[in-house]
């Protein structure tokens, strides 16, 4: 089940490699918990400093017989003492009492999921976020949830300006949410998070596809001062072109390719390759391929050699 389908059970079990996503699932489980009785008893037990006995001990009913909630929120950290009441507990688990085991990834803890997998404790499953289409569906799963709607250009924008912190991302949905009344667009993410937006290589590589040289060698060079790497700034480059070879090729070709990325990506994409000739887009391609072997060690100044390779694109770039 994913994170925001949990539900209560004697025992369930969080296998998370997402953080944020894995915090909201606790908490969504410990507000259905206070709902049903505002009077459980909410205990965390650390896996690592675990005593023989202790599960059983915690788990006992109280003098006033309250609901209780066990939340093991590292269960990758446990030892031998903590398996081993685990598996005696899930035998035989007491009725008014919850136990949620959180396993943060890593191989530590493989024998106990799978005696958990054998149980059939109900579990929910946390992938990472990595690609940007996954974060722009991170930003989309909140922003439905609220009823809401924002546009594919301000997702992509947020993505782009936000996405290297999934947990950032999401609070930032979220700020937006609360400060933007009706539909959210991509002119609400440059006035909330402009200093944000420009400090990243994507909204170099924008305004160099644009054709707008200047601006992105400006925007390079406040991003560099800022604590973007040339590296970054070029693979950022990289990518944006990439994208747009890809959208072209689909054009091109009488099989139906299909390409696989974010819808607001796809626009964006779109709409860049409209003044660009074939020609121009490969010959951009393999003065970024040049400009990442400079900036990776082939220059004394990648700084330099990132500026030249964006003035050396803008040259090329189809006009009108």
């Amino acid at each position: 089940m994913q994170w925001n389908e949990i539900q209560a059970a004697p025992v369930v079990l969080i296998k998370s490699e997402e953080p944020v996503f894995a915090d909201r699932a606790w908490e969504l489980l410990r507000d259905q918990l206070r709902h049903r009785d505002p009077n459980t008893e909410f205990v965390r037990v650390d896996a690592a400093q675990y005593q023989p006995g202790q599960l059983a001990a915690l788990a006992s009913p109280s003098l006033f017989a309250e609901p209780k909630c066990l939340y093991v929120p590292a269960l990758e950290t446990l030892d031998t003492p903590l398996q081993a009441d685990l598996a005696t507990y899930l035998e035989s688990p007491e009725p008014d009492v919850v136990v949620l085991l959180r396993h943060n990834g890593g191989v530590r803890g493989k024998k106990v999921l799978e005696e958990l997998a054998a149980a059939a404790v109900p579990t929910v499953v946390i992938p990472k976020v990595k690609t940007a289409s996954d974060k722009a569906d991170a930003v989309m799963e909140v922003v439905r949830s609220r009823r809401r709607h924002m546009s594919s250009e301000a997702v992509g924008a947020l993505v782009d300006a936000l996405g290297s912190d999934v947990r950032e991302l999401l609070a930032a949905v979220s700020q937006l949410l609360a400060d933007v009344e009706g539909r959210i667009e991509e002119t609400h993410v440059h006035t909330y998070f402009a200093g944000r937006l420009e400090a990243t290589g994507f909204n170099v590589a924008d305004a160099m596809v644009a054709g707008q040289t200047a601006r992105a060698v400006q925007l390079a060079r406040h991003a560099m001062a800022t604590g973007t790497s040339p590296v970054a700034i070029v693979s950022a480059l990289a990518f944006s072109l990439r994208q747009m070879a890809q959208v072209l090729g689909a054009r091109s070709s009488k099989l139906g390719v299909k390409v696989q990325m974010a819808p607001w990506q796809m626009d964006r994409a779109k709409r860049s390759i409209r003044n660009w000739s074939v020609a121009g887009l490969g010959r951009a391609i393999e003065l970024v391929a040049a400009a990442d072997a400079e900036v990776k060690g082939g220059s004394r100044d990648p700084g330099f050699a990132l500026e030249r390779a964006i003035v050396r694109i803008g040259r090329i770039r189809k006009r009108g």
